[in-house]
């Protein structure tokens, strides 16, 4: 069955099969002009996290299963009363980028069109507003100009806030071919050294912030060695403003040297083909949409933009954030990008839709509609496939929030997330290879997510969901009986936006065979290859590009209280709060807890060392983190990864210490710059379990995470147990341990459990950071136990160490011993000797920084 990655904006396509075991084979589809048959390790691992167990498989009202007929009642009641005392403003709906387009387009025209409020918002908000802003300020629409083609053809590639490298694995790997085959040039703007820097020519370690400073150089630069464009220029207004507005930023200290600097003003003005990709480190800040205009700005100063192998192009986060930006989904947004403000286009699309009313101005977008929610404005709220509870800013007091809303629906797969613990109606939804319908990736290419397996328990589709409610309503036009019916209403509405001037118009595939639609990129019909501007044409009043003046900022200094600055992000094998991929066991061996990376010289004054717990506090919350050491991140601006839960390591939820500080223009938060303070974390002890069956541990922190056949988990505490034995026991449900090893005066105890001679699990614990082979462990459960309390393989078991590979099960020590052995290491003998780096590609740079590593090791002694 051809289908599509439900993880990244890439849109990656997949082929799923039965495996004849019980399971899903998952490969890439060679066929998919996205990915041509590439799959990252996650992409690759899908068939692992199909598992039905600890599904939400009915509906639920206050805990207790329900029938769809009792719960959809209460909801319309509930909602219809709230509506009828307060008004609809009163009412939301908070979505997701994982939704369909079709199960958007429903709750678009719900919500705007017929209960008449425009409080419809997604967690795509979080990721990609500020480009949406930047775009429509620039262009008049929302129009992404880039292809990925561009990154094969340009000449140089411009990586600006983006790891791709980790984010966007596939597009990585894409661009480091075109590298290896025809040269291209590739510059990384980070503030981090990240994995994406190690196939770069240049990084630029720029100051966090400094991004807009940046790029207005560039346009001074461009300005007055003479590479504007003068045949394009016609097609542009604003270049005075914009230019003036530039030089008001200078001198800027943008943190990186004079060199280097000098050499990137070089190289994109001297490059035709330049292509200026850019992500999160751009959008999430408190002026993203400045930046994002501060690029846009040079591609249009020099007209290089909407040809092959030019442009900026923004890469979105979720496998469908472009359809819901392309079908409304944001809270100031019409369908088919026309816009809420202008009456001709609501008059447009409630005439389309027959509707009894229609929203006439913005809604609350995210960080608003959870304030509002705060201070009981709205009183009743439901969430669709997305756990704001962790994932938004100031995590806790949206928690406490939703915790304190009247009336909470969410519909999910999962019964216990953080959000889905708050709701008084759960409504069981399908997942991946259960739903039907559309996505559209970063680059406007519309491909299909086919259902390839059935629906368990009660679980149905989010669009029937939304359509049941609306109909319990009394709304006409909520009556489709299959997605392929919705899509095509969704495409007649687009063909009258599109003589109403949108750039969205799909209206040609109104009529394609839905079952069988290949992939396309819109529009096809009115912008030949789907390119748009490259002929100077753009969707503003006049007809002319926008050249927006921006007034470079740096974020303000930190207060004496908390002086360190916190970036945020995600790591290379998880993907948001890791509902999918934390059921992947080889997904949560590369870098399986929250941690802090921190520069040495920050680590050095404050007391910390690798592997303790570090004590993280900010104006809004509190988070223990394991410390990582690294010259990685630059001093005083430490980074951490973004995705764990209340499920799987309560005192690590990030995004509670994140401000809800938003651009003021886009609404977009700012997630990487939160004033924070750090000091050690005083724990007594620490420890480490392995089990075949979850773990449910009560101590100061810990983290859990699957592995072959079990769970294993990472413990620490301020204050030790009065004893060691019954916690243990505990631990384990109260069962009696079947060997155990104890070191009172030094603490160390080990203990171990079985049941019919097999080894049911084993903890231990250390006044330190427990050192022991992980993997080694976790393989021996369900084996006989006699040698788990050493804790590591004998001598005729090598320890493969930490993963590095894990699409293949490469440890760090076998990949070191293989560059130590190798008379010429690079990472395509790696590939050939290991095969590591062979498969998904995504643990490339890593095998290039350790090969870096140990050279320049050798060439020190």
């Amino acid at each position: 069955m051809r289908t599509t990655c439900p993880y990244c904006g890439v849109g990656c396509g997949v082929l799923a099969r039965a495996d004849g075991k019980g399971g899903v084979a998952i490969k890439g589809d060679p066929d998919h002009p996205a990915n041509l048959g590439r799959l990252c390790v996650k992409g690759a691992a899908l068939g692992e996290t199909l598992a039905t167990r600890g599904r939400l498989l009915s509906p639920r009202i206050h805990g207790a299963d329900a029938s769809w007929d009792a719960a959809l009642d209460l909801v319309v009641t509930r909602f219809a009363e709230t509506i009828a005392a307060h008004g609809p403003e009163s009412v939301a709906l908070y979505v997701s980028g994982q939704l369909l387009t079709e199960d958007y387009y429903v709750a678009n025209k719900l919500m705007k069109g017929f209960i008449g409020s425009a409080n419809i918002d997604t967690n795509s908000r979080l990721c990609m507003a500020s480009s949406v802003a930047g775009h429509r300020r620039a262009f008049g629409t929302d129009t992404v100009p880039g292809q990925y083609q561009d990154l094969e053809l340009a000449d140089l590639v411009v990586l600006v806030g983006s790891n791709l490298a980790w984010c966007h694995p596939v597009l990585h790997q894409r661009l480091m071919a075109a590298k290896a085959a025809r040269g291209t040039k590739i510059i990384v703007i980070d503030p981090r050294r990240t994995a994406t820097c190690e196939g770069a020519d240049l990084h630029l370690a720029l100051a966090a912030g400094a991004d807009a400073h940046l790029f207005n150089l560039l346009l001074c630069h461009l300005a007055d060695h003479g590479h504007l464009n003068a045949g394009f220029l016609p097609h542009v207004s604003g270049l005075d403003a914009a230019v003036l507005a530039a030089r008001a930023s200078m001198p800027a200290d943008t943190g990186i040297s004079a060199v280097d600097l000098a050499q990137f003003l070089a190289l994109w003005a001297g490059s035709e083909q330049v292509v200026t990709v850019y992500s999160q480190g751009i959008n999430q800040s408190d002026s993203g949409t400045d930046k994002v205009n501060a690029i846009l700005n040079c591609h249009l100063a020099t007209g290089r933009i909407g040809r092959p192998g030019m442009g900026p192009f923004s890469v979105t986060g979720q496998p469908n954030a472009m359809g819901g930006r392309e079908v409304g989904g944001l809270s100031n947004m019409l369908a088919c990008h026309l816009e809420l403000e202008n009456p001709a286009h609501r008059a447009a699309v409630q005439g389309f839709w027959a509707s009894p009313t229609m929203a006439d101005k913005p809604g609350h977008k995210a960080v608003d509609m959870f304030r509002a929610v705060e201070t009981g404005q709205i009183k009743a709220l439901w969430v669709l496939h997305t756990n704001p509870a962790v994932s938004m800013p100031d995590a806790d007091r949206v928690a406490r929030a939703i915790a304190a809303c009247d009336f909470v629906v969410v519909s999910d797969i999962w019964p216990n997330t953080d959000t889905a613990r708050l709701a008084h109606v759960l409504l069981p939804a399908t997942g991946w290879g259960e739903k039907d319908g559309t996505v559209t990736n970063s680059e406007r290419m519309i491909s299909r997510q086919r259902a390839f397996m059935p629906a368990p328990g009660m679980a149905r589709p989010d669009w029937w969901q939304l359509a049941q409610v609306a109909q319990r309503m009394g709304f006409a036009g909520f009556g489709w009986t299959q997605p392929a019916q919705i899509f095509a209403e969704y495409a007649a509405l687009s063909g009258v936006a599109g003589r109403l001037g949108s750039d969205f118009d799909i209206s040609a595939l109104q009529a394609a065979d839905y079952a069988t639609l290949s992939p396309v990129v819109w529009p096809q019909a009115a912008q030949k290859g789907g390119r748009f501007f490259g002929n100077g044409q753009f969707h503003t009043p006049d007809g002319r590009a926008r050249m927006i003046p921006v007034a470079a900022r740096l974020p303000a200094a930190t207060p004496p209280d908390f002086p360190f600055r916190l970036n945020t992000g995600r790591v290379r094998d998880q993907w948001h709060t890791m509902t999918r991929t934390g059921l992947a066991p080889r997904l949560s061996q590369h870098l399986g807890e929250p941690y802090l990376e921190i520069h040495p010289k920050d680590a050095a004054r404050l007391g910390l060392a690798p592997a303790m717990l570090a004590c993280v506090t900010s104006p809004q919350g509190r988070a223990i983190l394991r410390v990582m050491v690294s010259d990685r991140v630059a001093q005083g601006h430490p980074f951490a990864p973004m995705h764990w839960t209340g499920e799987t390591a309560p005192s690590g939820r990030v995004d509670a210490l994140v401000a809800a500080i938003t651009d003021p223009i886009s609404g977009q938060p700012a997630s990487k710059s939160t004033p924070i303070a750090i000091r050690p974390f005083g724990a007594a002890w620490f420890g480490f379990a392995v089990s075949r069956h979850d773990l449910h541990p009560t101590c100061d922190y810990w983290v859990k995470s699957a592995v072959a056949g079990g769970t294993q988990a990472e413990f620490a505490g301020a204050s030790p147990p009065a004893d060691w034995t019954e916690w243990a026991s505990a631990l384990f449900g109260g069962a009696v341990p079947s060997s155990a090893v104890s070191d009172r005066a030094r603490g160390l105890h080990r203990f171990a459990f079985s049941e019919g001679g097999a080894l049911l699990g084993a903890v231990f614990v250390s006044p330190d950071p427990v050192l022991l082979a992980r993997g080694h462990l976790a393989g021996l459960l369900g084996q006989a136990e006699h040698s788990a309390l050493a804790g590591r393989p004998g001598a005729d078991q090598p320890d493969p160490g930490p993963m590095v590979c894990a699409c293949l099960n490469i440890g760090l020590n076998t990949i070191l011993q293989a560059i130590a052995n190798h008379p010429a290491p690079s990472v395509a003998a790696l590939g050939t000797s290991l095969g590591a780096g062979t498969n998904c590609g995504s643990c490339r740079p890593e095998l290039a920084a350790l090969i870096h590593r140990h050279s320049h090791r050798e060439a020190a002694e």
